[in-house]
């Protein structure tokens, strides 16, 4: 859908669209964040988020030069709302491919309580 947003001529289907969008974001974060606990035991949830979280910053900045190049090179739209239109279906082929069953990791080796300082 966020394709069409940059393809409609009138400004308040393109902004339902956007919200619609968002929204849908919001949905795809919220179970997004559920999964480290979800598959990792409670004393590694931290770490995993905190790797994911990392990750995460490190795309949005190299994303954000992106949009910047093109925009300057080309001066159009469009190209940025298909590969955002693409990038929920490519995430998630890449997480089904890392993690082809969704079960709880057993057997994780983590420091012991005294270790960590505790």
């Amino acid at each position: 859908l966020i394709f069409f947003a940059g393809r409609t001529e009138n400004v308040w289907v393109a902004v339902a669209l956007l919200s619609l969008a968002a929204a849908a974001h919001q949905g795809w974060a919220a179970n997004l964040l559920t999964i480290a606990s979800d598959l990792f035991p409670s004393a590694a949830v931290g770490t995993v988020t905190g790797i994911g979280g990392m990750a995460g910053s490190v795309g949005g900045l190299l994303f954000a030069a992106a949009v910047g190049w093109v925009l300057t090179r080309f001066h159009v739209y469009s190209a940025l709302f298909v590969v955002c239109s693409g990038a929920y279906l490519l995430a998630l082929g890449i997480f089904r491919a890392l993690v082809p069953r969704l079960a709880r990791v057993d057997g994780l080796l983590l420091p012991a309580a005294g270790a960590r300082g505790q």
